[in-house]
């Protein structure tokens, strides 16, 4: 079969496209014939061998969707012919077929295309958990999205528009703040133009905003804490631009200085941690697959690349060239 093969760290022209056997089926398991694969800004910094570490050789990725091809003992869950999709497992996914445990497999409906759930189920999973358990948005919320044309900036900001919330969009170009006031943004910030913090500060009539999501982090740290409301939350769920340098958690207070609204919340939410049960993937799939096929929540793949051209993808993703997902077909 035909892989993404990383032996060393480095820039995108580590990828290396590798011919290898066809993975069997371990009791428990399931091979998988890769239709569709997520591309993930994750891919990209296990490539580059920095915040999360990685044993090489690797093939990369955490994200797919595809048919069953065939299952080993013990597996009752599915059977061949099967359509199924999975995310936050690494069991080498840049690939045309790949062994997955049965227990990380969700069924994919008919009505879901390959492509669609391969750029939508980790990520529609992440803005599900982001806006309905780790900080659950209510209507007439003021919340801040960042990167709001990004994949799961903008599936955050159509779930935060449908629950009746206002929503303010980063954005870093024209053409992207056109993209996310067409997934629903009330209001664009480019944050090359402006002082993101003092736009949203001014937005809301020096207010603040009840919740801020941010995956960006060491760039908007400052200026997330700077836009919350008295009792507001910052949701970090990941560092694009680099780690956030140790804080002192009495400036939640606004007390000391630089100060801030006061009694502030923040955490760091990952949705392995709130997917921990089967039972919670499973039902938070479903509700992303019922959403879509409902026209309530809209995927945006703003590529399709044949697997070889993985390092194409990465180089796109490292430029922000992507507005909403990447997609490898096989």
């Amino acid at each position: 079969m035909r892989a993404i093969r990383i032996d060393e760290h480095g820039a995108a022209d580590v990828l290396r496209l590798v011919d290898m056997p066809i993975p069997q089926p371990a009791e428990g398991g399931v091979v998988v014939h890769n239709q569709a694969i997520g591309v993930n800004y994750v891919d990209v910094q296990h490539r580059q061998g920095g915040y999360y570490p990685v044993t090489l050789p690797l093939i990369p990725g955490i994200e797919a969707a595809g048919i069953v091809e065939s299952v080993g003992a013990g597996v009752r869950s599915v059977q061949p012919g099967d359509r199924v999709a999975y995310a936050g497992y690494m069991g080498g996914n840049y690939a045309e077929w790949t062994a997955v445990p049965q227990e990380q497999l969700v069924p994919l409906p008919d009505a879901i295309s390959f492509a669609d759930a391969a750029a939508t189920l980790l990520q529609g999973m992440t803005a599900h958990c982001m806006t309905q358990d780790v900080f659950r948005v209510r209507p007439g919320q003021s919340v801040l999205v960042h990167a709001a044309a990004g994949g799961v900036g903008a599936l955050i900001a159509q779930l935060a528009k449908l629950a009746g919330a206002v929503v303010i969009g980063t954005v870093s170009s024209a053409g992207k703040a056109t993209f996310a006031r067409a997934m629903g943004v009330d209001h664009i910030v480019n944050y090359r133009e402006q002082d993101f913090a003092a736009a949203v500060n001014a937005l809301t009539n020096d207010e603040g905003v009840h919740v801020v999501y941010d995956a960006v982090g060491s760039t908007t740290f400052e200026g997330s804490l700077a836009v919350l409301r008295r009792c507001g939350h910052l949701v970090v769920y990941g560092q694009t631009s680099g780690s956030v340098p140790p804080f002192d958690i009495n400036r939640l207070s606004g007390l000391t200085e630089p100060k801030t609204r006061g009694s502030l919340s923040l955490t760091w939410a990952a949705l392995s941690h709130y997917n921990a049960e089967r039972e919670t993937m499973l039902t938070r799939a479903q509700s992303v697959f019922d959403l879509i096929a409902q026209g309530k929540l809209r995927p945006h793949i703003s590529h399709q690349l044949p697997l070889e051209q993985a390092a194409q993808a990465h180089r796109l993703m490292e430029a922000r060239a992507a507005m909403g997902k990447i997609v490898l077909l096989t």
